[in-house]
């Protein structure tokens, strides 16, 4: 596998969520080297808890193939995946998981848990940690760091 090629292109994907003002995470997931579906954040944009890059990849996925098991498939994301995103992989079969930024809040492939690899489960994913962490983790350190401050410049406003 081609991890760093299909990690860039999980990027361009944040970069259009940070452009949204959205929190810059990216996914796309790959089939016989060939990506089938890729997404980003839209949370903010639709307003639902559950509109993160790896759930809308996933959705997208089960469309392409008409099937909810993507067994045959890898999933890239720029963000170690949360509860809810790592439940959603389980449940749709995938088998790899590569990430770049390790998540110390909400990492659910290893930071705080590691619901993918917990053998207690009827499925488990590899999880192929850290693949072009620096450039995942800049994209999100520059975007938090531009929010806050925002938000200093708006309360010396006031």
């Amino acid at each position: 596998m081609k991890h760093d090629y299909f990690m860039k292109q999980a990027i361009e994907e944040a970069k259009k969520a940070e452009k949204l003002d959205e929190v810059p995470i990216g996914a796309v997931i790959v089939k016989d080297q060939e990506i089938i579906a890729r997404a980003h954040n839209l949370r903010v944009t639709s307003q639902k808890a559950s509109s993160h890059a790896e759930m809308i990849a996933i959705e997208e996925a089960n469309q392409k193939l008409n099937s909810w098991r993507l067994e045959d498939c890898t999933l890239y994301v720029t963000l170690e995946p949360c509860p809810m995103c790592a439940g959603a992989i389980l449940q749709s079969r995938i088998p790899v998981v590569v990430f770049g930024a390790y998540d110390p809040k909400a990492g659910s492939a290893g930071s705080l848990l590691n619901l993918l690899e917990d053998q207690r489960f009827n499925h488990v994913a590899e999880v192929i940690p850290g693949v072009m962490k620096e450039e995942c983790g800049a994209l999100l350190s520059n975007f938090f760091r531009k929010l806050r401050d925002k938000k200093k410049r708006e309360k010396k406003k006031n």
